[in-house]
């Protein structure tokens, strides 16, 4: 099989529990139900997700254990996310061969096999909506703080033909903000430059225009101060090639970051003429 849906998803913790989203942010929280459905309907065998908010600090961690179970209080929002159990399947065998791919590529790669390993509100917030009947298997993947935006994005190479080659269908999740130059107040956007600089990488992406999109990251990230420096965005364009079609959902604000819902969907291009011609009838 191949990735049959990637995304960018955000994780806001103020989405954690849906009625307690704030009204600036129920748009972003209604898309990834629909999103949900979608990824109901392909059926993946296991979703792979990297998480900004499981920062290593010298390797790239792969979560290889076959069952995530656990309760999650948030050390940084304690007050939103408290006492929160989640239980997921996970896929040992695929996550061993995401290892042994980094490691022949001569990457700084480790497994991490630990039922007492607790999950960040990064890979639980988005699961709780693209994941409600938690029982897909997942894969979890750190943002590594000693590696370079080009090391990494060379990480999700090798990730993506691991994945590409698998028989299982795939979906990746990116999970994680744009502009992320953090502030009090949930209320609060980016300012008029950090969005600017949001507005001119999403046009890039929306255009299939995922090289620009890349080379633009360093500046972007240091500029706009993106969340894990753009680690998690890096990882999402090695997922991509010109085949892949976005469509843009949801976005809004967090204490000062963008966050935005874009999924991915593989599409050729016949498909894509159809799609077309169906949105016109439509």
């Amino acid at each position: 099989m191949t990735i049959e849906f990637s995304m960018i998803a955000p994780h806001v913790p103020s989405m954690c529990h849906e009625d307690q989203v704030p009204d600036f942010q129920m748009d972003m929280a209604s898309s990834m139900k629909v999103v949900a459905k979608q990824i109901k309907e392909i059926n993946p065998d296991v979703i792979v997700l990297v998480s900004c908010h499981w920062p290593s600090t010298f390797f790239h961690y792969v979560d290889c254990t076959p069952v995530h179970k656990g309760i999650l209080t948030a050390f940084e929002a304690p007050d939103l996310i408290k006492d929160l159990p989640y239980n997921y399947p996970g896929d040992e065998e695929l996550a061993n061969k995401l290892v042994k791919a980094g490691e022949d590529a001569g990457l700084q790669v480790q497994g991490v096999n630990d039922p007492f390993y607790l999950w960040d509100y990064g890979s639980v917030v988005p699961l709780r909506y693209l994941n409600p009947d938690a029982d897909i298997p997942v894969i979890n993947l750190s943002v590594t703080l000693a590696a370079s935006i080009e090391e990494t994005y060379q990480w999700g190479r090798q990730i993506a033909k691991v994945l590409q080659e698998t028989s299982k269908r795939v979906v990746f999740i990116s999970s994680g903000a744009l502009s992320h130059n953090l502030v009090r107040g949930r209320h609060n956007k980016p300012t008029i430059t950090e969005h600017a600089i949001d507005k001119q990488f999403l046009e890039f992406v929306m255009n299939k225009d995922y090289q620009s999109a890349y080379d633009m990251l360093p500046e972007y990230a240091r500029l706009a101060r993106v969340e894990s420096g753009g680690r998690h965005l890096a990882m999402l364009l090695s997922m991509l090639d010109f085949e892949c079609k976005p469509t843009f959902y949801a976005d809004g604000q967090s204490s000062g970051s963008w966050n935005v819902l874009i999924t991915f969907r593989k599409v050729t291009a016949p498909e894509e003429n159809l799609l077309i011609e169906d949105e016109l009838v439509k």
